[in-house]
């Protein structure tokens, strides 16, 4: 059956990432007495996300922004700079135009970056193979080797594990969260998440060990996690990927299809 690319599916994805890290970062900002200082800001359409002590782009950065938001662009770059921040905006195609990709520019902002977002449409009778790799679901007792995981597949010191496994152990119970490892030769070696909402799953993270590198883990980490959505009746399963990554191709091997490749717009220095 064919599933063309429309203005509205392209929405539908983007909305999916916005939840996902919505939920997410109020998580985080639960936790007692707030340590990370995340803040959560509305801006029209677009949500500006902060964090005081994480300074990497994925929690603080601007999504959701479209033309709507023009005349708001520079309340959302001094929500940023009060903070000693730089703001970064996810541009993503068909919701803006030219005024806004210009304001931007003209404000000292420049693409600096593109982040591909891909979908897979679920059928009624949509069934997906699981290959013979061993993959459970995480306890909430294994955070600490999650973390693990997580440091070391994406090059962070093991000094941040501890601040890993608190950040995502909140999630751990919260509706729609589902944390799955991976094993080779029996030992914890990949490590998947997902999160439902609204019929959508969004494939937010995943990671293997370097040394279990090219053991087809992450992508039978993509088949569970699409197993698990199809087993939840959600209609679509969204993940990104950098463009023609390894995951970026393991996400099309398995039939994702590319929705859309959004830019990043950074402060110049």
């Amino acid at each position: 059956m064919s599933h063309p690319l429309t203005q509205d599916k392209v929405e539908f994805i983007e909305k999916s990432e916005l939840d996902y890290m919505l939920d997410r970062m109020r998580a985080i900002q639960e936790r007692p007495g707030n340590p990370e200082g995340v803040e959560v800001k509305q801006f029209g359409g677009a949500v500006a996300l902060y964090s005081e002590t994480m300074p990497w782009p994925a929690f603080n950065t601007v999504k959701g922004i479209s033309a709507d938001e023009l005349e708001l662009l520079d309340e959302i770059i001094d929500f940023y700079r009060v903070r000693k921040r730089k703001a970064q905006f996810e541009i993503v195609p068909s919701r803006v135009n030219q005024s806004l990709l210009l304001g931007l520019a003209q404000r000292g902002f420049y693409q600096s970056g593109f982040h591909t977002s891909l979908y897979y449409p679920i059928e009624d009778q949509a069934v997906i193979e699981v290959n013979d790799i061993r993959i459970r679901e995480m306890t909430e007792d294994e955070f600490i080797m999650y973390a693990t995981i997580h440091c070391r597949s994406t090059g962070l010191s093991d000094d941040g594990i501890p601040h890993v496994a608190q950040n995502n152990q909140v999630l751990y119970g919260r509706p729609g969260w589902k944390f799955f490892i991976a094993m080779k030769d029996e030992i914890p070696a990949a490590a998947g998440v997902m999160h439902m909402n609204n019929s959508v799953a969004s494939l937010t993270f995943a990671g293997t060990l370097p040394e279990c590198r090219h053991s087809g883990l992450h992508q039978a980490l993509i088949r569970r996690r699409i197993y698990e959505a199809v087993m939840n009746k959600c209609d679509m399963v969204v993940s990104q990927a950098g463009f023609l990554t390894q995951s970026h191709r393991n996400m099309e091997s398995v039939g994702m299809r590319i929705g859309y490749v959004r830019t990043t717009w950074t402060e110049q220095p």
